[in-house]
């Protein structure tokens, strides 16, 4: 039985807030920052569709 690291599962990217980071590594590290900055991107998308879709609404009962 062979355990090379192609043989194991890889770890799913996943990051909690607060986690210990410290036995990560920088790779690892900027792995997290893409998947949070991601993340950050998508929420704000989602503001943005939000407050549009107020705004529409918000002018359609003014008039």
């Amino acid at each position: 039985m062979s355990i090379n690291d192609d043989d194991k599962p890889a770890r799913k990217l996943a990051h909690e807030i607060g986690m210990d980071i410290s036995m990560l590594s920088a790779d690892e590290l900027k792995a997290r920052i893409a998947l949070l900055e991601g993340e950050i991107s998508r929420l704000n998308r989602e503001i943005t569709a939000k407050t549009s879709s107020r705004s529409a609404a918000e002018s359609l009962f003014k008039n």
